[in-house]
Protein backbone atom coordinates (compact mmCIF):
# COMPACT_ATOMS: atom_id res chain seq x y z
CA UNK A 1 0.00 0.00 0.00
CA UNK A 2 1.43 2.84 -0.50
CA UNK A 3 1.76 6.19 1.74
CA UNK A 4 -0.15 8.60 0.10
CA UNK A 5 -3.28 6.30 0.61
CA UNK A 6 -2.79 6.03 4.04
CA UNK A 7 -2.07 9.68 4.35
CA UNK A 8 -5.02 11.26 2.15
CA UNK A 9 -7.92 8.80 0.94
CA UNK A 10 -9.32 9.39 -2.08
CA UNK A 11 -12.31 7.40 -0.99
CA UNK A 12 -13.36 8.85 2.43
CA UNK A 13 -16.60 6.61 3.18
CA UNK A 14 -16.69 5.36 -0.18
CA UNK A 15 -17.01 8.41 -1.69
CA UNK A 16 -14.60 10.68 -3.91
CA UNK A 17 -13.51 13.17 -1.66
CA UNK A 18 -13.91 15.95 -4.27
CA UNK A 19 -17.31 15.27 -4.26
CA UNK A 20 -16.89 15.93 -0.38
CA UNK A 21 -15.29 19.00 -1.26
CA UNK A 22 -17.81 20.20 -3.57
CA UNK A 23 -20.28 19.62 -1.54
CA UNK A 24 -18.94 21.10 1.54
CA UNK A 25 -18.53 24.49 -0.87
CA UNK A 26 -21.53 24.79 -2.31
CA UNK A 27 -23.50 24.90 1.70
CA UNK A 28 -20.60 27.29 2.25
CA UNK A 29 -21.52 29.80 -0.44
CA UNK A 30 -25.67 29.30 0.23
CA UNK A 31 -25.67 30.28 3.63
CA UNK A 32 -28.64 28.71 3.81
CA UNK A 33 -30.57 25.57 4.16
CA UNK A 34 -29.94 23.63 1.07
CA UNK A 35 -31.77 20.35 0.11
CA UNK A 36 -30.35 17.04 -1.40
CA UNK A 37 -31.17 17.24 -4.58
CA UNK A 38 -30.70 21.15 -5.11
CA UNK A 39 -27.13 20.07 -4.19
CA UNK A 40 -27.07 16.94 -6.64
CA UNK A 41 -28.14 18.97 -9.23
CA UNK A 42 -25.88 21.54 -8.68
CA UNK A 43 -23.17 19.02 -9.09
CA UNK A 44 -24.36 17.43 -11.70
CA UNK A 45 -24.63 13.73 -10.22
CA UNK A 46 -26.86 11.60 -8.27
CA UNK A 47 -28.51 11.99 -5.34
CA UNK A 48 -27.17 9.07 -3.41
CA UNK A 49 -23.55 10.52 -4.29
CA UNK A 50 -24.64 13.30 -1.97
CA UNK A 51 -26.32 11.79 0.78
CA UNK A 52 -23.13 9.80 1.32
CA UNK A 53 -21.08 12.83 0.93
CA UNK A 54 -23.23 14.48 3.35
CA UNK A 55 -22.57 11.45 6.14
CA UNK A 56 -19.12 11.78 5.38
CA UNK A 57 -19.12 15.88 5.52
CA UNK A 58 -20.86 15.56 9.10
CA UNK A 59 -18.59 13.08 10.80
CA UNK A 60 -15.48 15.31 9.54
CA UNK A 61 -17.26 18.23 10.61
CA UNK A 62 -18.35 16.60 14.16
CA UNK A 63 -16.35 18.50 17.06
CA UNK A 64 -15.07 21.31 15.26
CA UNK A 65 -15.84 25.05 14.73
CA UNK A 66 -18.45 24.39 12.14
CA UNK A 67 -20.64 21.83 11.99
CA UNK A 68 -22.76 20.24 9.02
CA UNK A 69 -26.42 20.41 10.56
CA UNK A 70 -29.93 19.05 9.06
CA UNK A 71 -32.00 21.76 9.36
CA UNK A 72 -35.38 23.11 7.56
CA UNK A 73 -35.57 19.93 5.54
CA UNK A 74 -31.91 20.79 4.02
CA UNK A 75 -28.59 20.90 5.04
CA UNK A 76 -26.39 23.81 6.54
CA UNK A 77 -22.50 24.36 7.63
CA UNK A 78 -23.31 26.12 11.27
CA UNK A 79 -21.27 27.41 13.66
CA UNK A 80 -21.04 25.12 16.78
CA UNK A 81 -23.02 26.69 19.62
CA UNK A 82 -20.54 26.45 22.09
CA UNK A 83 -18.65 29.05 20.44
CA UNK A 84 -22.13 31.07 20.23
CA UNK A 85 -20.52 34.05 22.80
CA UNK A 86 -17.34 34.76 20.73
CA UNK A 87 -19.31 34.59 17.19
CA UNK A 88 -21.73 36.88 18.85
CA UNK A 89 -18.88 39.29 20.01
CA UNK A 90 -17.20 39.54 16.21
CA UNK A 91 -20.41 40.45 15.15
CA UNK A 92 -21.41 42.86 17.65
CA UNK A 93 -24.58 42.02 17.61
CA UNK A 94 -26.59 40.13 20.39
CA UNK A 95 -29.22 37.33 19.37
CA UNK A 96 -32.62 38.13 17.77
CA UNK A 97 -35.03 37.04 20.96
CA UNK A 98 -38.46 36.32 20.85
CA UNK A 99 -40.90 37.49 23.59
CA UNK A 100 -42.76 35.22 25.57
CA UNK A 101 -45.72 36.31 23.65
CA UNK A 102 -44.38 35.33 20.95
CA UNK A 103 -43.14 32.13 21.59
CA UNK A 104 -46.45 31.31 22.81
CA UNK A 105 -48.17 32.26 19.58
CA UNK A 106 -45.58 30.33 17.36
CA UNK A 107 -46.27 27.30 19.83
CA UNK A 108 -49.57 27.30 19.12
CA UNK A 109 -48.79 27.54 15.39
CA UNK A 110 -46.77 24.63 15.37
CA UNK A 111 -48.65 22.68 17.53
CA UNK A 112 -51.95 23.12 15.65
CA UNK A 113 -51.14 24.32 12.25
CA UNK A 114 -52.89 25.35 10.57
CA UNK A 115 -54.60 27.69 12.84
CA UNK A 116 -56.75 31.33 12.42
CA UNK A 117 -56.46 33.83 14.64
CA UNK A 118 -59.00 33.51 16.63
CA UNK A 119 -57.80 30.43 17.28
CA UNK A 120 -54.56 31.50 19.00
CA UNK A 121 -56.55 34.61 20.56
CA UNK A 122 -58.74 31.61 22.35
CA UNK A 123 -56.22 29.32 23.60
CA UNK A 124 -53.98 32.35 24.76
CA UNK A 125 -57.29 34.68 26.40
CA UNK A 126 -55.62 37.62 24.60
CA UNK A 127 -55.75 39.25 21.38
CA UNK A 128 -52.79 37.97 19.19
CA UNK A 129 -53.09 40.73 16.45
CA UNK A 130 -49.63 42.21 17.16
CA UNK A 131 -47.71 39.32 17.87
CA UNK A 132 -49.47 37.63 14.61
CA UNK A 133 -48.12 40.57 12.61
CA UNK A 134 -44.91 40.84 13.92
CA UNK A 135 -44.29 36.96 13.38
CA UNK A 136 -45.93 37.51 9.94
CA UNK A 137 -43.01 40.07 9.33
CA UNK A 138 -40.22 38.38 10.59
CA UNK A 139 -41.24 35.40 8.29
CA UNK A 140 -41.57 32.86 11.09
CA UNK A 141 -45.22 32.33 10.17
CA UNK A 142 -47.22 32.65 6.89
CA UNK A 143 -50.77 32.96 5.02
CA UNK A 144 -51.67 29.55 4.36
CA UNK A 145 -54.84 30.03 3.16
CA UNK A 146 -58.53 30.85 4.32
CA UNK A 147 -60.87 29.03 6.58
CA UNK A 148 -64.02 27.28 5.14
CA UNK A 149 -66.27 28.76 7.91
CA UNK A 150 -68.13 32.47 8.06
CA UNK A 151 -66.13 34.95 7.63
CA UNK A 152 -63.14 33.14 5.89
CA UNK A 153 -60.32 33.87 8.13
CA UNK A 154 -57.12 33.43 7.48
CA UNK A 155 -55.14 30.33 8.45
CA UNK A 156 -51.17 30.53 9.60
CA UNK A 157 -48.57 27.76 9.25
CA UNK A 158 -45.15 27.57 10.39
CA UNK A 159 -42.18 28.34 7.76
CA UNK A 160 -38.60 27.08 6.78
CA UNK A 161 -37.21 29.98 9.03
CA UNK A 162 -39.10 28.92 11.87
CA UNK A 163 -37.60 25.65 11.45
CA UNK A 164 -34.07 26.92 10.53
CA UNK A 165 -34.11 29.46 14.02
CA UNK A 166 -34.84 26.52 15.79
CA UNK A 167 -32.71 24.48 14.51
CA UNK A 168 -35.31 21.66 13.34
CA UNK A 169 -34.69 19.56 10.44
CA UNK A 170 -38.91 19.06 10.30
CA UNK A 171 -42.02 19.88 12.32
CA UNK A 172 -41.85 15.88 13.29
CA UNK A 173 -38.90 16.82 15.28
CA UNK A 174 -40.52 19.56 17.92
CA UNK A 175 -40.60 17.54 21.16
CA UNK A 176 -44.21 15.84 21.79
CA UNK A 177 -46.16 17.04 25.12
CA UNK A 178 -45.13 14.35 27.15
CA UNK A 179 -41.60 14.95 26.23
CA UNK A 180 -41.60 18.93 27.13
CA UNK A 181 -43.14 17.74 30.83
CA UNK A 182 -39.96 15.70 31.02
CA UNK A 183 -37.55 18.50 29.86
CA UNK A 184 -39.33 21.04 32.13
CA UNK A 185 -39.49 18.06 34.81
CA UNK A 186 -35.73 17.74 35.20
CA UNK A 187 -35.15 21.50 34.86
CA UNK A 188 -37.21 22.13 37.89
CA UNK A 189 -35.48 18.77 39.44
CA UNK A 190 -32.16 20.51 38.72
CA UNK A 191 -32.97 23.63 40.10
CA UNK A 192 -33.73 21.92 43.85
CA UNK A 193 -31.21 21.41 46.37
CA UNK A 194 -31.51 19.23 49.35
CA UNK A 195 -31.29 20.63 52.87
Amino acid sequence: MSDDILRFPRMPGGVPAEVVHAVEALLFAAGAPVRTAELAAALECEKRLVERSLVVLEDQRRGTGVELRAVAGGWQLRTASRFAPAVLALRGGRPKKLSAAALEVLSVVAYRQPVTRGDVDALRGVDSGRVVKALLERRLIRVAGRRDQPGRPLEYRTTRDFLEMFGLSSLTDLPTLAERRDMVGSEVDAGTTEE
